[in-house]
């Protein structure tokens, strides 16, 4: 299941989103100045969030748009709804577990431990991406599997 072309598909699918996602996180990071670590770890969580779905629902929708375009076909209610289904199988449950323990806690006390702010911000994302991305290319395959 794992190839290089795998690979190149996931990396391909969620890259401009992890990039707002990590650019977002690294500039919310400097909120600890006036936050305490608790609040400071949920902010940059939130709004870690907030730039990561606003890229993949765009990204998403522009490629339904573009396909329905390419048939030259107007886009139906169906196929959008068909897409936020899909979101919400492949990110639903990773991104409850993410939001609610893995990202908080990461973003929480890898930064006590590096005692580097900066640093501890992109290891405590690192941690809490490597649990994110492995439960969401598990359901993002299983959705890829059962529309073939």
């Amino acid at each position: 299941m794992f190839s290089k072309a795998k690979f190149k598909e996931w990396f391909d699918r969620y890259k401009y989103a992890e990039l707002a996602a990590t650019s977002t996180a690294l500039l919310c990071s400097q909120l600890s100045y006036f936050f305490d670590g608790i609040s400071t770890a949920y902010l940059i969580t939130l709004s870690e969030y907030i730039a990561f779905y606003g890229v993949i629902l765009f990204m998403s929708y522009y490629q339904l748009k573009k396909n329905a375009k390419a048939a030259q076909q107007i886009i139906a209610k169906a196929a959008v709804a068909n897409l936020f289904k899909n979101l919400l199988l492949e990110f639903g449950y990773p991104a409850l577990l993410d939001i609610l323990f893995f990202r908080p806690f990461c973003m929480y006390w890898l930064p006590i431990l590096t005692g580097n702010a900066v640093l501890g911000i992109l290891a405590g994302k690192l941690c809490a991406d490597i649990l994110f991305y492995f439960l969401t290319i598990v359901n993002y395959e299983l959705i890829v599997s059962k529309n073939k």
